[in-house]
């Protein structure tokens, strides 16, 4: 098995070192455009081999794609941050080149290829690289709600002061503050959360989880990177070693929750085929009104793209 990461900032190096350290691929490919870079920081997650016990082998590439060929998993980190003056559609403008010309030298090298963005803004990068793609929307999704999941899950586990291995969660919609969480599918310990916390205290919570990157960036002065990067890791996991996770990952839906032509956070079976099945929950009003607000959000950044023509 072979997993690529192309991107050797922060998040991209944290995935490759998970992923290495789980022995999930036989080989794991680090590529950067920066001269020395990816080279650099695989080799230095190599030497840890002999210390951490592993035997996956990283390799650090800049920008040779042909180190890549043959990937079973590509995961897409590269991009860059806002600036200050940089406009939202800027930074679309900027990113989404990065990713296209990224996902045009993947499906090259890698035609069989499952595709995972982190790329931001997530939901509209995880859109521009499946028109890049041309390929089935089971092959191209985003990583989002592994991560704001496990940031709920682990604000939840500091309050109730139990372990966050015993909380499960779903997470629907787009990445950022018009996130949906859901509380009537949280439980802990297969206990529904709403009998272990008050509302109040509960909605505090899931409005820390909405801004949780944010959180980040003014302790740093920089955008996390710890758990977005065991986040992609752990999707990949799924998808390799084919483990029917269900997991909530931005996806193309045509038809599902009653939307159409639209990447949004929803819950998957992630396996060896990518994307195995969308899950349908049975939502309610208040539900499916805060899903259709995040969508809205959504398809006017995408609309954005749209306006480029980047899939051209």
């Amino acid at each position: 098995m072979k997993v690529t990461v192309v991107g050797a900032g922060n998040v991209g190096a944290t995935c490759a070192d998970v992923l290495a350290h789980k022995e999930v691929a036989n080989e794991i490919v680090l590529l950067d455009i920066k001269e020395g870079v990816a080279e650099g920081k695989a080799l230095d997650i190599w030497e840890t081999s002999p210390i951490n016990l592993y035997d996956s082998r990283t390799v650090g590439s800049t920008n040779d794609y042909t180190k890549t060929k043959d990937s079973d998993v590509v995961v897409i980190t590269s991009g860059l941050p806002r600036k200050p003056g940089m406009s939202r559609d800027d930074l679309i403008s900027k990113n989404a080149g990065i990713v296209k010309m990224v996902t045009e030298q993947v499906i090259e090298h890698s035609p069989n290829a499952k595709i995972i963005i982190v790329s931001n803004p997530l939901d509209v990068m995880t859109y521009c690289a499946y028109l890049t793609a041309k390929v089935d929307r089971s092959r191209v999704f985003g990583m989002a709600g592994v991560l704001d999941t496990a940031r709920y899950r682990s604000f939840l586990a500091l309050e109730l002061n139990v372990s966050p291995k015993d909380i499960q969660a779903v997470l629907m919609g787009g990445h950022g503050d018009t996130m949906v969480p859901l509380p009537r599918y949280t439980t802990v310990g297969g206990i529904p959360v709403t009998e272990l916390i008050e509302k109040e205290k509960l909605d505090e919570i899931i409005e820390r989880t909405k801004f949780g990157g944010g959180e980040i960036v003014k302790l740093l002065g920089t955008s996390a990177w710890y758990a977005p990067g065991a986040a992609a890791a752990q999707m990949v996991e799924a998808i390799v070693r084919d483990q029917k996770r269900i997991f909530p990952v931005c996806a193309m839906l045509e038809g599902e929750y009653g939307m159409k032509d639209i990447f949004l956070g929803v819950p998957v079976v992630l396996g060896k085929n990518g994307i195995e099945k969308i899950i349908e929950l049975n939502l309610n009003d208040d539900e499916k009104a805060l899903l259709e607000e995040s969508a809205e959000a959504v398809r006017n950044v995408m609309g954005v793209l749209d306006n480029m023509n980047v899939g051209a």
